[in-house]
């Protein structure tokens, strides 16, 4: 309901002030979040033996276990498929679990629902804004939905419209919208209520790459002006490169990985050799382990053979290769990826999971 004899016009002229005056020379400070030092020694999202088996028999999450820190941004990589969206479902209760438990700044998603979405917000994959509203009038009404006071609400609104690059769209309606601009205010909406725990499941999927590019600088922004937790899923690997402190790998319903970015490309050194043989892939990987070469960390798919060169020089592999006269062909040297990561732990490329 607006204020005693305020309406939806007068409203609306407030809002737009508030918006005019958050571009006035400079970028706003958004809003910590409201008692979040209060729970500090909280975790944000905590998980335990989660599981979810739907009445078909599909057992889509397979008791995966984490925690995230409050003010971290972690990610669930993965293939669509893996399990990422069904736990996104779980913890932000519209998805119920078959067993185990996910608490959300203490809060038991199952048991305290309604507390467990008092501190958090989500961005889904399908859009939920109405397009034929402007910007504003759908900002407006989430504010309401959530109980956010009209003043509040105003300052809010002017600030993330401001922090998302809407604000010369805000009056327009949705439907004028491009995709990325649609997915800001989706972001924006979420944000109104100032969560303590923020989901964003796949952010960026179905937009092109410049459009994509934008809106992570735009997730990197928030991030330096909201003391939040993010939790993210993607299949995108830049995106779990670039955005998230710690990384969650997840495939078919199991977590096969859980560390920073950097930590898990550690594991593969900085240079990977690559060819293809002509015969046993098993016994090339076993000569060159009996030479030193390679570690346990080095891997086949198919007739490709990945290894991790650590200390070793190119030199020194493809001398190896010589004396133990491999055939092989298709040699290159390159940066690991996560990709390299997820295929040495699943057998499969990232893209070609699901």
């Amino acid at each position: 309901m607006l204020p005693e004899g305020e309406t939806l016009s007068t409203n609306k002229l407030k809002v737009k002030r508030s918006v005019d005056s958050a571009t006035d020379g400079h970028r706003p400070a958004l809003r910590s979040i409201e008692g979040l030092g209060e729970h500090a020694d909280t975790p944000a999202v905590a998980v335990m033996q989660l599981r979810k088996t739907y009445p078909s028999g599909v057992e889509a999450v397979k008791g995966i276990d984490f925690e995230v820190a409050p003010g971290e941004v972690f990610g669930l990589l993965g293939p669509n498929g893996a399990g990422k969206s069904t736990t996104i479902g779980m913890l932000t209760t519209t998805v119920k679990p078959t067993s185990g438990s996910a608490r959300l700044a203490g809060y038991d998603v199952a048991t305290q629902p309604l507390l467990a979405r008092s501190v958090s917000s989500v961005v889904f994959q399908d859009a939920v804004v109405d397009g034929a509203l402007s910007g504003l009038v759908n900002l407006e009404l989430h504010a309401r939905l959530w109980g956010v006071p009209a003043e509040q609400a105003n300052r809010r609104i002017g600030q993330l419209a401001e922090a998302v690059g809407l604000v010369e769209l805000i009056e327009r309606p949705v439907s004028s919208y491009s995709g990325g601009q649609r997915r800001r205010l989706e972001i924006a909406r979420a944000l109104v209520s100032s969560p303590r725990v923020l989901f964003l499941d796949e952010p960026t999927v179905g937009l092109d790459p410049r459009i994509r590019h934008e809106l992570l600088d735009v997730i990197v922004g928030l991030r330096g002006r909201e003391e939040m937790t993010i939790l993210l899923t993607t299949h995108y690997l830049d995106e779990a490169q670039r955005l998230c402190d710690r990384v969650a790998i997840i495939h078919q319903g199991e977590i096969v990985a859980l560390d920073s970015p950097e930590a898990l490309l550690a594991r593969l050194g900085r240079e990977i050799l690559e060819f293809r043989v002509d015969g046993s892939t098993d016994a090339a990987l076993a000569a060159l382990r009996e030479r030193g070469i390679a570690r346990e960390e080095a891997f086949a798919v198919g007739a490709r053979v990945t290894v991790p060169l650590h200390q070793h020089a190119v030199t020194d592999a493809l001398t190896a290769i010589d004396s133990e006269r491999l055939h092989v062909s298709e040699i290159a040297t390159r940066v690991p990826t996560l990709d390299d990561v997820y295929l040495q732990l699943t057998g499969a490329r990232l893209g070609e999971a699901a």
